[in-house]
């Protein structure tokens, strides 16, 4: 038995006993070891023990984590793939269902439109014209909406690209000016258009889009300005503005007289209404002041004035959103969608620029936008914008007499007839005139006067026959003029309401309706010299010159859409046949024929234009090549020596029927139905000269 101390040992686990061995199996010797107090617990091995054990499991669940969260990305990234192609199908949906119901609607209204305008052209009294032109009227204006429509619809879908041709900014402008000079007449509005002499004459860009543009704001103008005032459209090369203290064009200059005069009473514009500081509306464009400028790159500063109604503060952070009015009120005064400057701002952005606006309610509003162009030669220019010869030799030389108390107005009658080479001196008042020539009719100075130019305005009664006798007695150096007949007198207005009174008097010879327009005074500066028995320099040629005596080819299923087609063309004097299908189009145009052309619908069952235009070339080839072999019959005309009819689409579907579209399948050109006057000349006029 153990001691009782070794007993108590062992129980507080303080005894510890460890045999010896020394070798000798006979001799057991043992050693006891006793710890005066219990060791402490191993607490180093505890927590290291512990702390791997917590890493582990962190480490654990870090990565159990990661792949939650990878699987649950790659979830999310394949749901929104498939949203993304959801997106794609039904953006593809969407333009496909556009393209579709613009098609049915264009179809039928190109019928409704078409066969208007041919009733027109009957015998109709003026009540029965009167509706006919209304809705006309009625039917362009829903046109113009789908139109819209579309053109938001491509630009969201980014399916709308601009043209990169060149053409005369000039040109484009005078024709939007031509385009609303009926609307503001009626509501007695003055529209002018001034181009700083720094723009190039011819540049390269998207004109179509670069008028739409223009349009669109001026439209708007004509919309929201009330009876009198005006509408300034001005072009500048955005260098211009870039550093007010070196402005040297007239018109800018005058822009900041106005904001320095603002207390004036008199306000020098054109219908001397006072207008909005027109600096504040590209004030916030980032781009404007960038001198990285390629190459042969310029960026133009356009600008619509108006003295309309202006737009609200509170509306004017809404303006282009698309379908947002101005007055969203069920009562508001004016009509429309609310698209036209969306659209704006969207082809803006696309051709690198900027838009803006200044607006005060009351006084009016002045929209700004930029756009970048290239400098082009003036020998590329389109035949479409070669509206008059370039050179007028018979006017080089001649001057011109300029009276109007508006120093701005007067500017841009000056630029209108520098267009044409002509000499100006501007006067502001009719006595101020006779005192002009008075000085000078002993001087060499006067010797090429033409034309006096006279705004309606400044027509003062009382001075009026002492200015006429002082033209028709002009003697420059005690001899007849130049021209050999005393300067004309013409007179600028807004309407025609006195011609038949001053020109039965003596007094005027020639009135001209604002806004100046370049063939008005053309014509002028014509009588002045005499020049009427001579040829005209005009349009080159028009659409019955063309088309007279030619066999065109109308291939189109649907009846009505034949019917105006036909009218259209006959009208102009044009040989036509008329087949409802793409094959019987192929056993027409089967050479040899005799079609000088062919107007192909797209959309036809069975064989679309497409297709039949494919297999027409297939035939065209197969017999070029028999004659490159020699296989072409005895006393075949030469002009068929080297077959290819020109082939021109009809198409209501303006997304799908886009110019490389039709290039691919071997069409030469294509129309939207339904088609004008003007954009028929423009297409065939490239295939049919006139010499």
């Amino acid at each position: 038995m153990l001691p009782q101390w070794t007993a108590s040992m062992l129980l507080l686990g303080l005894l510890h006993v460890s045999n010896l061995d020394f070798g000798d199996p006979a001799r057991n010797h043992e050693m006891h070891c006793r710890f005066k107090q219990k060791p402490s617990p191993p607490w180093t091995a505890i927590t290291l023990s512990v702390g791997v054990l917590v890493i582990t499991l962190l480490i654990g669940h870090i990565f159990h984590a990661a792949i939650n969260r990878i699987a649950e990305v790659e979830g999310q990234y394949q749901e929104m793939m498939e949203l993304k192609h959801r997106a794609e199908a039904a953006d593809i949906a969407k333009s496909q269902f556009l393209a579709t119901v613009s098609h049915e609607i264009r179809t039928p209204m190109n019928g409704v439109l078409g066969m208007l305008q041919m009733l027109m052209d009957t015998n109709l009294d003026l009540t029965q014209l009167d509706y006919a032109q209304t809705a006309l009227a009625s039917g362009n204006d829903l046109i113009s909406l789908i139109n819209e429509v579309l053109d938001q619809a491509k630009i969201e879908s980014g399916r709308l690209e601009l043209e990169a041709v060149p053409f005369d900014l000039r040109a484009a402008l005078d024709n939007v000016s031509s385009l609303f000079s009926g609307k503001s007449h009626k509501k007695g509005i003055e529209l002018a258009v001034y181009v700083s002499d720094l723009v190039p004459e011819v540049v390269i860009g998207d004109p179509g889009r670069f008028k739409q543009i223009i349009t669109n704001l001026v439209g708007n103008s004509v919309k929201f300005t009330n009876d009198k005032g005006h509408i300034f459209v001005t072009v500048h090369l955005a260098d211009e503005v870039r550093n007010p203290h070196d402005v040297t064009d007239e018109v800018l200059k005058q822009s900041l007289t106005f904001v320095q005069e603002r207390s004036n009473a008199s306000w020098n514009t054109l219908s001397e209404f006072p207008v909005v500081d027109r600096w504040q509306s590209w004030q916030k464009f980032d781009r404007l002041s960038s001198t990285e400028e390629e190459v042969g790159k310029i960026k133009l500063l356009v600008t619509i004035e108006d003295t309309g109604v202006g737009i609200p503060l509170e509306a004017q952070a809404r303006i282009f959103t698309p379908f947002m009015q101005a007055d969203s009120s069920t009562s508001r005064t004016y009509g429309g969608t609310g698209i036209g400057l969306s659209i704006s701002k969207r082809l803006v952005d696309l051709m690198g620029g900027e838009i803006g606006f200044f607006s005060e309610p009351g006084k009016g509003s002045t929209f700004t936008f930029t756009a970048a162009f290239t400098r082009g030669e003036e020998g590329s220019l389109e035949h479409k914008w070669k509206q008059y010869d370039p050179a007028f030799p018979e006017f080089r030389g001649l001057r011109a007499l300029v009276i109007d108390d508006k120093s701005i107005r007067a500017v841009v009658t000056k630029y209108h007839l520098q267009r044409l080479g002509i000499c100006v001196n501007i006067t502001s008042t009719m006595r101020s005139a006779c005192s002009y020539l008075s000085n000078c009719s002993n001087t060499r100075a006067l010797e090429h006067l033409a034309v006096v130019f006279v705004d309606q305005d400044s027509w003062d009664k009382e001075t009026s026959l002492t200015l006429s006798n002082m033209l028709k007695e002009l003697r420059p150096n005690g001899s007849t003029t130049t021209l050999g007949k005393p300067p004309k007198i013409c007179l600028l207005c807004m309407s025609f309401m006195e011609k038949d009174d001053l020109k039965s008097a003596g007094i005027v010879d020639h009135v001209l309706t604002k806004p100046v327009r370049l063939s008005g005074l053309i014509t002028c500066f014509q009588e002045a010299i005499g020049y009427q028995n001579k040829k005209r320099v005009t349009q080159p040629s028009t659409l019955g010159s063309l088309l007279t005596g030619k066999h065109i080819l109308v291939v189109d299923d649907n009846n009505v859409n034949r019917r105006v087609a036909e009218g259209a063309l006959k009208k102009y004097g044009a040989i036509v046949t008329c087949v409802d299908s793409g094959k019987a189009a192929l056993t027409h145009l089967n050479p040899p024929h005799n079609f000088d052309a062919c107007f192909m619908d797209l959309q036809m069952p069975e064989m679309d234009g497409f297709e039949a235009t494919r297999q027409i070339r297939d035939l065209e080839n197969k017999y070029n090549e028999k004659v490159d072999s020699g296989e072409l019959l005895p006393g075949m005309s030469a002009r068929v020596a080297h077959w290819h009819t020109p082939i021109l689409a009809m198409t209501a579907d303006v997304i799908q029927a886009t110019n490389e579209e039709c290039m691919k399948c071997g069409m030469d050109d294509y129309v939207s139905k339904p088609f004008e006057k003007g954009q028929l000349y423009s297409t065939v006029a490239r295939f049919f000269g006139s010499g």
